[in-house]
């Protein structure tokens, strides 16, 4: 079992920045694959940002360039800086992690909040 917790979201004005935080514990040995993803009312969950072990990274279009994806090791911890924030970046961010064998783990999300 992976467990994941979330925090920093908040409320920001438009142009701002935010970093949230991913702390992993548990089973964090068998991760391989980590991201954040999003969810604004009324909209599916979408893809952010990933990380895999060996460092690779992907984003989606909308963020690219404002967001960025890091990894401590040492310290079990994701992190999403996100700058030059918008109004139409307001949802519940999403931490996940995947081990291998394919099972993924969920944190309980973290709301963020840009005001226009």
């Amino acid at each position: 079992q992976v467990q994941l917790v979330e925090s920093g979201g908040g409320l920001v004005q438009s142009g701002g920045s935010l970093r949230l935080s991913c702390a992993a514990s548990g089973r964090v040995f068998s991760m391989y694959f980590m991201g954040w993803y999003r969810q604004a009312p009324g909209r599916e969950r979408e893809l952010v940002a990933t990380i895999r072990i060996e460092g690779d990274t992907n984003y989606g279009d909308s963020v690219k360039g404002r967001f960025t994806i890091s990894r401590d090791a040492a310290k079990d911890t994701m992190y999403l800086q996100m700058n030059s924030l918008k109004p139409d970046d307001t949802a519940v961010y999403y931490c996940k992690a995947v081990v291998y064998g394919g099972v993924e783990y969920w944190g309980q999300g973290t709301q963020v909040t840009v005001s226009p």
